[in-house]
């Protein structure tokens, strides 16, 4: 929206053919930083009280540049790029974009991590050493959005002493996101023993019969235990940013 379009608003506003309050919505909606190759949404975060996220994948590092910079003209001083390689990486940080990459995550964060302000902790638990990457994604993530986070790993049903030894952190959990391969059982164990929301992730890790993820999906979708909910294959951005929204809601201190 050009300064153009703004004043033909506010005399219509003036002129009582538009509220105020249609004003605003106008102006949200019309904020928009037109790339060619990217619609980058600049007030999402007014809208929705978290700012748009740059999904890496299948974007040069040309194009991240562009976006990051169209993102920080609009004031936006933190920003998260997911699904990022090295390679990509260091491209774009020879293109002089400032920003911190962790390579665990495969992501970059442009700015400073803020100071948790959710309403408690968010615990991530993993299956196998295997789930890792993924939980890294959740992680950085959460972190990111102003969590308090605790990741236990290497914690799944085949030595299930292990998931019991950490009774204590799932105790005191706000939300937990399990994440799991292989038969997906993780999130159901921890449904049973949490009383607060589970996020079960299944991740792409297992043999042929695990089909890509396919298996621990549907594991997960058709769990026995209550308040478990289910997220994409290997979506750890996902988990976290359900999770983020249960942490901060008002009134559940």
């Amino acid at each position: 929206m050009d300064a153009s379009d703004l004043e033909s608003l506010a005399r219509a506003v003036a002129a009582g053919e538009l509220s105020p309050s249609e004003l605003v919505e106008r102006v949200r909606v019309g904020a928009v930083a037109d790339l060619g190759y990217a619609q980058v949404d600049t007030e999402r975060g007014v809208r929705t009280g978290v700012s748009e996220v740059i999904y890496g994948a299948g974007k040069s590092a040309a194009q991240i540049a562009g976006i990051v910079d169209a993102m920080r003209r609009a004031g936006q001083e933190r920003i998260l790029i997911t699904r990022m390689d090295e390679r990509k990486a260091a491209e774009l940080a020879e293109m002089g974009c400032s920003f911190a990459y962790h390579a665990e995550a495969h992501a970059g964060v442009v700015g400073e991590l803020p100071e948790p302000d959710g309403n408690g902790e968010i615990l991530v638990l993993t299956a196998g050493t295997s789930d890792i990457a993924v939980a890294e994604e959740a992680v950085l993530t959460a972190r990111f959005l102003g969590n308090s986070v605790t990741c236990v790993n290497d914690a799944g049903v085949a030595g299930i002493h292990r998931l019991l030894r950490h009774g204590e952190e799932i105790a005191r959990a706000q939300v937990i996101i399990a994440i799991a391969g292989m038969e997906g059982a993780l999130p159901s164990v921890v449904g049973g023993l949490a009383a607060c929301p589970v996020i079960a992730v299944p991740t792409s890790v297992g043999y042929g019969a695990n089909l890509g993820g396919l298996t621990a999906l549907l594991a997960m979708v058709n769990s026995c235990a209550s308040g478990v909910s289910v997220v994409n294959i290997d979506n750890g951005f996902g988990a976290a940013y359900q999770a983020s929204l249960i942490n901060h809601l008002s009134g559940k201190r």
